[in-house]
């Protein structure tokens, strides 16, 4: 008798036996159906076997083979369970989370089809349309050769919009699921000529044989994406596919079409949050069948199945997007690393602000380092200036000082870019008189007044109510809005300068099918002068004729119980000021703070970014912080906060475990979600693998606790936050 290991997709930390009838047969990295708990599931076959442990009377048979072919290498299954060690998760959990959600379901790898869309010969030709939105169309695929239903979609066009170009024979509908692109040279439209950096950057990575890791720190503006292009010719002129990992915000039309436009006939794929399941699964097919060359995806395109990968870059690889934060908590950079490693090919973190574990890495020598010192546009780099705002009579926000050079740019037909973090008008509501503040009832956080929608909005859990017109506790019709928010910066700036057109780029603003594009192309247009906005608008966005950053507040990271919360404050800073100066003359980035004095702040603004990270690699060393120690969280939450308590004071031995430092239980930053108690256990260890020792034996610990299933808990290694 043949028996199956299978992984399925429940919260334990085993697998399961189960037996093959005579004349079965199944294949590793085969989808199985099986009785499981009176329920029937999908399973993955994750190992054949000749004999079990397990009492044969006791060993339940597959119920039902679904794939006659592997849809997972074992390779990829390799990959895969190192991800669910490593990460302290469920191999179960850890599989299907990486498997598109048709193929959890067990639906066939072939059950669905995307067209894409490109533009005829007439309609490469034609003249403008009446319609706007066809033109708009007709537009969008000139600028990027061809797009997917879903990409057009994505940006605000209709299912009538295309079928109208359709039946005026504009454009064409056609399915792109061969491999005949990696059989010769792909067609490279016409690209700059490359600088001394740039070029050497280029020669280093393609001169290259195998696995190495490359980063690639480069300010902004220095040509990082240039490099991208011009190193990814070669990995698709060989045949091999290739991964670019960005930030979920960093996927904009803008990168994706410089993409198209470099490789006009090279098939291109788009991996994202938006993609409905069938959308998902078809990428994946593509990918797993070699259909694809170029996958452009966020955080969870490190899982998807290549057939013949040749690179991975990871853009923005500083971003704290690429982490998850529940379920399987994994880092997509750090997976990257591993998996280049696994299949010996190139990586490329690109990067104006490395994290500093990565330049750790790099001044170890573990990655090899390759610097863009110089813009590639422009000659003279942006000018700092900090704004003390310490007796400031300031008006929503901004110093007097910050007005005058907000008019002088718009004097000089310039665009302004203002920054804040928080989106809303003000983050909470005061009473005048009794100190009444508008707070959540299910968060320890108070809730934020949005003034168009007239709401208080919880943005932690999602709750809403109306405003009051009088305090609930005194009253008082004293109630006034306290702090800033995106919503009330551009209400102030229209009053301001009532004949100036501002933009807000906020998830507020942006949340119907094509808004954010609309606004980016207005922007590009010059259509607007003052851009408000959050990191939607801070990042991935090149407009040409922003000559003024303003950052209103960049106090929050200089004091903050984090102690990553200085490097994010750095990161944040550098790059919101990359979007000055970008089209040939140097911007102005103005800075507003209490502490101008800081010297953390000082050595940024004098110094650049790679001084700050130097120095900020000392302190972290001199206090004994990762990269020079190793980090993990018991993270656990529930209604009933004395059991949270309880359960977590059970896992502290009373005999220290040796290398393992233990502090806790304390509550979280932010005790309260949703009205649940949240609590953690802090674990570090000098050495990575006595920490995973350590986390090996309390997870069976965790399993076998009394009060494991009245509570919900987690373990997050390399923690990028505690909040």
């Amino acid at each position: 008798m043949s028996f199956v290991e299978v992984a399925i997709k429940v919260p334990l930390p085993r697998t399961f036996d189960y037996k093959l009838d005579d004349g079965q047969s199944v294949s590793v990295g085969s989808r199985v159906e099986v009785s499981f708990a009176n329920r029937r599931l999908v399973a993955m076959v994750v190992a054949l076997k000749s004999d079990s442990q397990v009492p044969e009377n006791k060993i339940k048979p597959i119920t039902h083979i679904i794939d006659n072919e592997p849809v997972l290498s074992a390779q990829h299954i390799a990959f895969l369970r190192f991800t669910a060690q490593y990460y302290c998760h469920p191999l179960g959990e850890t599989l299907f989370t990486a498997l598109p959600g048709a193929l959890r379901s067990g639906e066939h790898p072939d059950k669905t089809t995307v067209a894409t869309v490109t533009l005829t010969d007439a309609g490469l030709n034609a003249p403008k349309l009446r319609s706007k939105k066809q033109q708009a169309l007709l537009a969008q695929l000139h600028a990027s050769g061809a797009s997917s239903i879903t990409e057009l979609k994505a940006l605000g066009f209709t299912k009538q919009q295309i079928d109208g170009l359709q039946e005026k024979a504009l454009i064409k509908q056609y399915l792109a699921h061969d491999t005949q692109w990696a059989l010769s040279p792909r067609a490279i439209s016409s690209k700059p000529r490359l600088n001394e950096e740039q070029a050497a950057a280029c020669s280093v990575i393609n001169q290259h044989q195998g696995y190495q890791t490359f980063l690639l720190e480069g300010i902004t503006g220095s040509g990082k994406t240039e490099v991208y292009l011009q190193c990814l010719e070669d990995i698709i002129n060989s045949g091999q596919q290739a991964l670019i990992l960005v930030p979920e915000i960093g996927l904009t039309p803008q990168t994706v079409n410089r993409f198209r436009r470099r490789f006009p006939d090279t098939p291109i794929d788009l991996w994202h949050s938006n993609l409905t399941d069938n959308e998902r699964l078809h990428v994946w097919r593509r990918s797993e069948q070699g259909s694809c060359a170029l996958v452009i995806g966020t955080r969870s395109s490190i899982f998807l199945p290549f057939k013949n990968l040749g690179m991975v870059i990871v853009d923005e690889e500083h971003d704290s997007s690429f982490k998850q934060q529940d379920g399987l908590r994994y880092h997509a950079r750090d997976l990257a690393v591993y998996r280049c490693a696994r299949a010996n090919i190139p990586l490329i973190l690109g990067t104006a602000t490395p994290a500093l574990e990565t330049l750790h890495k790099a001044i170890d020598k573990k990655f090899q380092l390759l610097t863009l010192s110089k813009r590639a546009q422009t000659k003279a780099d942006n000018q700092f200036l900090l704004v003390d705002m310490k007796g400031q009579a300031e008006q929503s926000g901004f110093a007097p000082a910050t007005l005058k050079h907000i008019e002088h740019t718009l004097a000089r037909g310039k665009q302004v870019m203002v920054f804040l973090n928080r989106r809303g008008y003000a983050p909470t509501l005061l009473c005048h008189e009794c100190g009444w503040l508008s707070e959540c009832s299910h968060c320890s956080a108070s809730t934020t007044f949005h003034k168009a929608m007239a709401r208080l909005v919880c943005h932690h859990c999602a709750q809403q109510s109306y405003v009051p017109a009088q305090c609930p506790d005194c009253g008082s019709t004293q109630i006034m809005p306290v702090g800033l928010g995106t919503e009330q910066l551009e209400d102030f700036l229209q009053q301001h300068y009532p004949d100036t057109p501002i933009s807000r780029i906020d998830r507020d603003s942006t949340r119907k099918k094509g808004a954010l594009e609309s606004a980016l192309a207005d922007i590009n247009a010059g259509g607007k002068r003052i851009l408000v906005g959050t990191q939607m608008l801070a990042k991935g966005h090149h407009f040409a004729d922003v000559s003024l950053v303003i950052m209103l507040d960049v106090d929050g990271g200089l004091y903050s119980s984090d102690f990553r919360a200085t490097e994010h404050m750095a990161q944040l800073i550098t790059q919101v000021a990359g979007r000055a100066g970008r089209s040939g003359e140097p911007g102005t980035v103005l800075l507003q703070t209490h502490f101008p004095e800081h010297p953390l702040l000082q050595d940024l603004v004098n110094n650049g970014y790679q001084d700050f990270a130097r120095y900020a690699l000392q302190e972290r060393q001199e206090a004994a912080l990762p990269p020079y120690t190793h980090l993990a969280l018991v993270r656990v939450e529930g209604t009933n906060s004395k059991i949270v308590i309880d359960f977590l004071a059970d896992l502290v031995p009373v005999n220290p475990y040796s290398g393992i430092q233990l502090l806790g239980p304390v509550p979280a930053p932010m005790e309260r979600v949703a009205g649940k108690y949240r609590y953690q256990l802090h674990i570090q260890a000098s050495e990575r693998p006595t920490l995973h020792s350590y986390l090996a034996q309390l997870m069976n610990y965790i399993n076998e606790h009394k009060l494991a299933n009245r509570i919900r808990w987690s373990i997050d290694v390399d923690p990028t936050d505690t909040y």
